[in-house]
């Protein structure tokens, strides 16, 4: 299966493939298999593939580079920055000290010489976010970064950095990153309305809710098995009652999957393409089995019958767990809801 289709990222003018290669996988099992993976979707037609510093401490970096050796210049490479990696608290954050440091290492690993698209993998509340768009442009004009871009960033963070970039004269953030799917649709309020204001593209991950649309989660069905369900059980937990009103939209999915003739990662793939804002769905294939499948996916479009009926289902807009929308929103954590007593200073 191979894909032809090509999108444009944002206002940069590139053209990218419809599917983006995520390598959260690659680097975890032999080198061997993660540089065949890599392969197979570029001789597919995947023309974009996207990491991070944190995958497997550098590891999915690192077997990235050699992946890519010889095929660097019909790639367009993302990754990502700001998570710690390894041990060292100071190996972490948005900071000058650590992007300056941060992009030295991907680049090594990578073995290339420059990053087509540089990411902040999640807010910094400790940096000032001049700092850190001051350091992106700095990065872009040495030549070690062609974009940059953020990741799971609130709407009035992008709307913050687009006003630095233009008081300051600075080029503003290019793309954002972020989890959509018909199980969690919280981007459609606030943050696809301002990315397609300001054109900025989008690289949507999560596609299949962390595993919610593979099909495996049905009513009445056996709890499945993965590696996520053994880190964080109480999320993917069919038993417990929190999970029951997702656990009756992914089943309600797939039933609707099977009634239009597609498999439920057709019906979920296709869904966050048919985003006027999204230029490229993250996939994540473990296998080439995976793989396939989602190339298959690409080619998916949903008449409005079906897309209304996705609506029925899930609300637009709406999201079952806070967690599956990639981050937690400080406002909303325990300890910034409660009250200043009485006498207390502000």
């Amino acid at each position: 299966m191979t894909i032809a289709l090509s999108r444009v990222l944002g206002r940069t003018g590139v053209r990218i493939s419809p599917l983006t290669l995520g390598t959260f996988n690659v680097g975890r099992g032999s080198d061997e298999d993660g540089i065949r993976l890599v392969h197979a979707a570029l001789d597919a037609g995947v023309t974009a593939v996207d990491t991070a510093d944190v995958y497997g401490a550098g590891a999915s970096e690192r077997v990235l580079g050699k992946a890519l050796q010889g095929r660097r210049d019909d790639v367009f490479l993302a990754t990502k920055f700001h998570n710690q990696v390894g041990d060292n608290p100071l190996h972490a954050g948005s900071s000058r000290r650590w992007i300056v440091r941060a992009v030295e290492e991907s680049l090594r690993r990578l073995g290339t010489d420059h990053i087509d698209l540089y990411q902040a993998h999640r807010p910094d509340p400790h940096t000032d976010l001049l700092e850190t768009l001051q350091t992106l442009n700095d990065l872009i004009r040495q030549g070690k970064i062609r974009y940059y871009g953020t990741s799971v960033f609130p709407a009035h963070q992008l709307v913050e950095a687009r006003w630095l970039a233009e008081k300051h004269g600075l080029i503003a953030p290019h793309t954002e990153q972020l989890p959509y799917s018909p199980l969690v649709r919280t981007a459609e309020r606030e943050v696809l309305p301002v990315a397609r204001q300001y054109g900025i593209g989008v690289l949507t991950y999560s596609p299949l809710a962390a595993g919610w649309l593979s099909g495996q989660y049905r009513i009445g069905g056996h709890q499945p098995q993965s590696a996520r369900a053994d880190f964080v059980p109480g999320r993917f937990d069919i038993t417990l009652e929190r999970n029951q009103p997702k656990l009756a939209a992914a089943d309600a999915l797939a039933r609707l999957a099977e009634d239009s003739g597609l498999s439920l990662v057709d019906l979920a793939i296709g869904f966050a393409l048919n985003h006027p804002a999204v230029s490229s769905v993250i996939i994540g294939p473990r296998t080439p089995e995976h793989l396939e499948a989602y190339l298959k996916a690409a080619t998916v479009e949903l008449g409005d019958a079906v897309l209304d009926r996705v609506d029925e289902i899930v609300a637009p807009g709406s999201h079952f767990l806070e967690r599956d929308t990639g981050r937690r929103t400080p406002s909303l954590q325990p300890a910034a809801l409660r009250r200043t007593r009485e006498g207390a200073p502000a």
